[in-house]
């Protein structure tokens, strides 16, 4: 595991209680998103980030959003959230309807913002991987001083194709970096039984890409490496890899209620204690920006909002049948009758 870091707190209040918003929001976001699930407004599968806010806010608030480049995996809500991308247009997509980002026939894992530089949440696990180096190679090819965020989870670093394009990246010096949301179980498999080193965070060393590893359950030392890492790659020209070590309270999907299948509750319990929006929560407390009374009184706001998001969402209507064909590549339609 990363260290926690040890660090003097030089952001103001409302630094801190924007961060404290954005976790939260997240976090309620995708509880309703659970919600939704069960209650069969939600079409195919959903990945949420209940555990990992830090992580993404970190990320998300540390490039120029709508410059530079984001893409991930199926677990995909809180990047487009962060990098703008209405919450509504959001949960419509989850709810598989008109108003989503892709007019709801792409679902929970295909969220999908290219105005806000967010190029999708991608199925397959580890496909999407190549295709970020290629947002970050047409940014070099261009000459500009764009940066790419390529997410992946632990089990998609196993990939042979994210080898594949380590090595492109290396020899190219593409300005990418490579996060891998190490949240500990893959799918359902420990790191130590899918990993045969478990250190993830070398896997870019043999191809000559700088690499490392950090807390992903602290807001504060997420954001400042974050940073670090973005203008070294928007300066150097080069890229990176990291490691970025979370813990997902939920299970791999919507559908995982058997997560004692490969952790124990003690073990859930204990990850409680890094709580990432509770770690926020008490730096802020034990700096005189928050007391228990204002921290309520956010979090009944926050769960106001995400619940007008869910009835504006659920207002819209579904797709027209007539809709089925639009936007894909191919111009062929079956013929009447077929």
């Amino acid at each position: 595991m990363a260290q926690q870091a040890e660090y003097k707190i030089t952001e103001s209040a409302a630094e801190l209680e924007q961060h404290l918003r954005d976790m939260l929001f997240i976090r309620h976001f995708e509880e309703k998103c659970n919600v939704v699930y069960r209650q069969g407004k939600a079409g195919g599968y959903m990945h949420v980030y209940i555990g990992m806010e830090a992580l993404a806010v970190g990320w998300m608030r540390a490039i120029r959003p709508g410059y530079d480049y984001v893409i991930t995996a199926y677990r995909d809500h809180a990047h487009a959230l962060l990098l703008g991308t209405p919450a509504v247009a959001v949960m419509a997509e989850i709810m598989g309807r008109k108003a989503g980002t892709a007019g709801g026939k792409g679902g929970s894992m295909h969220i999908y913002d290219p105005k806000n530089g967010f190029y999708g949440g991608w199925g397959i696990v580890g496909g999407h991987i190549p295709l970020g180096a290629g947002l970050a190679f047409a940014a070099k090819y261009r000459g500009e001083d764009r940066v790419t965020l390529n997410f992946m989870g632990d089990g998609a670093a196993n990939q042979g194709v994210v080898f594949e394009t380590l090595n492109m990246s290396g020899l190219w010096d593409l300005p990418c970096i490579y996060i891998v949301e190490n949240n500990e179980f893959a799918m359902g498999t420990r790191l130590e039984y899918h990993a045969a080193d478990p250190e993830l965070w070398k896997r870019g060393l043999p191809f000559g890409i700088r690499s490392e590893r950090v807390d992903g359950m602290d807001v504060l030392a997420m954001k400042r490496k974050a940073e670090e890492l973005v203008e070294y790659v928007r300066t150097e020209k080069k890229p990176v890899w990291v490691e970025v070590m979370s813990y997902r309270y939920s299970g791999h999907g919507a559908a995982d209620n058997d997560r004692q299948l490969y952790r124990t509750k003690e073990e859930e319990e204990n990850a409680w204690q890094r709580d990432p929006i509770a770690r926020l929560k008490r730096q802020m407390m034990e700096l005189g920006y928050l007391n228990e009374e204002k921290f309520e009184a956010i979090e009944e706001e926050i769960l106001a909002d995400v619940e007008k998001v869910y009835e504006e969402a659920d207002a819209s209507p579904f797709p027209d049948p007539t809709e089925v064909y639009d936007n894909i590549y191919s111009d062929m339609k079956p013929e009447a009758g077929h």
